[in-house]
């Protein structure tokens, strides 16, 4: 499969997704929203990938929406522009293969958006997040509702009524980014977490990404009633039982995907 504006390649079980509009900053036309919804819904339905890493060309993760292309337009195609947007980031979460974001350089608006859609987020230590949108009179209403998820209430507050970029260390201790490495080592340890998750049952993870996204819209005690069902189809599959035995037997589980 290619696209326009993005470029899809296999690394053994893993899935590379690189924005590919560096000279425009890899800003989120409506046209680029829709390959990568795309993209990513096609990684969704390919059993053979069991990771997927979000990464970009040039010398920014992403400058959010491009700007040039929403200026004087009507209200159908903002509307239209704001569901694609939407599209893209619940896609991410509804696929079954974790997607990890490999960020450098600055992620602002619906960049930030689309890092804090991901399911885990390796940074390089110059990198940057913003939702500055309030600076031009378009407050990252969208892009708040990821973020104040990843990052909670008082925190993505700042962020959406100052616009301020937060460094890739802040972006750490405050929940957006889970690691933070030298630009250098920013692809290898990328794709070592890829490894990492890739080891394990592609249908055991797939049960637990969307189990996890599915409690969090839930109060505890709906979450823990949901949870235990859960567990308990899990505990009874077949990946689940081979676990048990070979972690009892000390040996390495044969995974068999069901």
């Amino acid at each position: 499969m290619t696209f326009e504006d993005i470029v899809l390649e296999r690394e053994g079980s893993t899935a590379v997704v690189t924005l590919n509009r560096p000279e425009r900053r890899n800003a989120l036309s409506l046209s680029m929203l829709g390959q990568l919804t795309a993209c990513f819904r096609s990684i969704g339905s390919d059993a053979a990938v069991r990771v997927a890493i979000l990464r970009a060309n040039g010398p920014a993760f992403s400058a959010g929406h491009d700007i040039a292309e929403m200026t004087g337009r009507d209200g159908g195609f903002y509307r239209e522009l704001f569901e694609a947007c939407t599209a893209l980031m619940e896609t991410i979460q509804n696929i079954p293969q974790p997607v990890i974001a490999e960020v450098h350089g600055i992620a602002t608006a619906a960049g930030c958006q689309l890092v804090a859609s991901c399911d885990l987020v390796v940074a390089a230590e110059e990198a940057r997040f913003a939702t500055p949108g309030v600076k031009i009179g378009l407050f990252c209403s969208t892009p708040m509702v990821a973020l104040s998820r990843a990052v909670g209430a008082r925190r993505a507050m700042e962020m959406l009524l100052t616009g301020e970029a937060i460094p890739a260390r802040e972006a750490l201790s405050a929940g957006l980014v889970n690691r933070v490495v030298p630009a250098g080592e920013l692809a290898a340890a990328t794709r070592a977490l890829a490894a990492k998750i890739a080891a394990s049952s592609p249908y055991v993870v797939a049960i637990g990404k969307a189990a996890f996204y599915r409690q969090l819209q839930m109060p505890q005690p709906l979450a823990y009633d949901y949870a235990q069902d859960v567990m308990a189809a899990n505990a009874a599959a077949a990946d689940a039982q081979e676990g048990m035995k070979a972690f009892l037997e000390k040996r390495p589980p044969k995974w068999c995907g069901r």
